[in-house]
């Protein structure tokens, strides 16, 4: 299972809410290219941005720092937050990222996401953010009546090959992740599930990886200290090689 560590932008600085809300903002670094290097030199395989006023403003607002980000690693980037276009979208891969996350807009154009589908394939992928089991929107700050699993079954008719499954309501919170939410997902649905929200301990982390999640979003765990990522991708690098040895 990959562990992904988190980048939340706002202002161009390397910030975390709580329970998704802008109210509740901690600034943690105010040079994201450097927490970037950081958790590449810690271990990490992938790394998730977030552009926090790019969701609330539906259209990027960090692009100078994400382009950053990506220049300043040779690891791959997904980026997520105000993409809600198709030419916003080709405008984010063409800074260097690897994959973009379409989120609002999978609830409100899902022709944008069949059209994205077509033309870079796994390079979209779909952020399900749900409360109480429903789908979020516009930042977290508007809940619909779609539930997550109807949205998710919607999208890969459209040709969604990857999904990134957020709880709002444990993120941020260093609580735990939703796991009946999230096997129910994971068992429901033919491509790989990303799971995030409420990730607080290597326990958390272990029992995830038994639901059959390709990863796990970390981020105020990281940045607390409640979870050392080098140790934690460690650990899960072990129970993985003790798994293929069996």
């Amino acid at each position: 299972m990959l562990i992904i560590p988190a980048i939340d932008l706002k202002d161009g600085q390397c910030v975390r809410l709580y329970q998704g809300d802008y109210r509740q903002l901690t600034v943690y670094d105010a040079d994201p290219v450097a927490v970037a290097r950081r958790w590449q030199a810690a271990g990490a395989r992938w790394l998730h941005v977030v552009d926090l006023d790019g969701a609330a403003a539906g259209a990027p607002q960090n692009l100078a720092a994400i382009k950053a980000i990506a220049s300043a690693t040779a690891i791959p980037v997904e980026v997520g937050g105000g993409v809600r276009d198709v030419a916003t979208l080709g405008e984010v891969l063409a800074l260097g990222v690897a994959r973009v996350v379409l989120g609002t807009a999978a609830v409100e154009d899902p022709v944008l996401v069949g059209t994205a589908c077509c033309k870079w394939g796994e390079r979209v992928v779909v952020g399900i953010d749900a409360r109480d089991g429903l789908v979020a929107t516009r930042g977290w700050r508007e809940t619909t009546s779609v539930p997550a699993l109807t949205l998710a079954l919607q999208m890969i008719e459209l040709g969604v090959r990857r999904f990134i499954y957020t709880d709002i309501a444990r993120d941020g919170t260093l609580t735990q992740p939703n796991y009946a939410e999230v096997a129910k997902l994971v068992q429901s649905v033919p491509v790989p599930v990303i799971a995030s929200g409420g990730v607080a301990s290597l326990e958390h982390l272990r029992r995830l990886a038994a639901l059959g999640v390709e990863g796990a979003i970390i981020g105020k765990a990281i940045y607390t200290g409640d979870i050392a990522l080098a140790t934690a991708i460690a650990a899960l690098q072990t129970v993985e090689a003790l798994g293929d040895a069996h």
